[in-house]
Order: C-alpha cells, then sequence, then structure tokens
C-alpha cells in the first residue's frame, strides 16, 4: 500500500507506476529529512565519539537518497534528462538552464551547444 499522506488523489486513481514514484519520492524526502538531522545533531553535540556515530548515520542516509534519486531515474524521462543537464556541471546552474532554453530546433541538446550545430564558434576566424 503506497504512504497516502502525501497523496493528492485517491488512490486507486493513480496508475501503479505513479504510485511506485510517490514511494520513491517519500523515501527520498525522508532520507534527506534524516541528513538535515544529523547534520544539526552532530553540530551540536559536544562528545566526538557520538558525533562520529551520527556523523556515519548521517552518510548512510545520503547513500540511501543516492539510491532512491536513481531510482527515480531511471524511471522518469523528464527528470532523467534534466539530471543529465545539471549535474555534474561547473557553470551556474541559472547560466545552464538560459542556455538550455535557448536552443533551437536540431541542436544536440547538449549543454554548450545551443545554436552551434556542433561545430563550433567561427567568429573571427578566416575562412
Amino acid at each position: 500500500m503506497t504512504d497516502t499522506a502525501g497523496l493528492q488523489e485517491p488512490e486507486n486513481r493513480l496508475s501503479p507506476a505513479t504510485a511506485d514514484r510517490h514511494r520513491a519520492i517519500a523515501s527520498l524526502q525522508e532520507e534527506l529529512e534524516a541528513i538535515d538531522r544529523y547534520d544539526q545533531r552532530v553540530d551540536a553535540t559536544s562528545d566526538a565519539a557520538l558525533a562520529s556515530v551520527m556523523a556515519h548515520n548521517r552518510d548512510e542516509e545520503k547513500e540511501h537518497a543516492a539510491m532512491l534519486l536513481e531510482w527515480l531515474r531511471r524511471h522518469d524521462a523528464v527528470l532523467e534528462r534534466d539530471l543529465r543537464t545539471y549535474l555534474f556541471t561547473s557553470a551556474p546552474v541559472t547560466e545552464i538552464e538560459a542556455e538550455v532554453e535557448a536552443k533551437v530546433p536540431g541542436d544536440s541538446g547538449a549543454p554548450g551547444t545551443a545554436g552551434t550545430f556542433g561545430v563550433g564558434s567561427l567568429k573571427g576566424e578566416s575562412l
């Protein structure tokens, strides 16, 4: 049975795929909240041994969050596209967004190639 606390629509109206994504999203939220709680507790304690245990537990929650995010990526093509666009980049994300929004039909869609047709700039170069 789906965690119905966060459902916006009756569960019987949802496809199995939507219900599973809800489960994953709810679990991801819980993992991120646990990371935040552990971060605060690590900062607040004056006992180094306790801080070490809680930091270890926090990092386990990060692993769980990453696993859930990967499951979501594999089951949502739009999320996959957006993760591939924004994650593991060095440009400011707002610049990446502007570039993606400005791309013209026929572009490869890869960041940094909007409007270039994949051949790079010829500005200032003689032919």
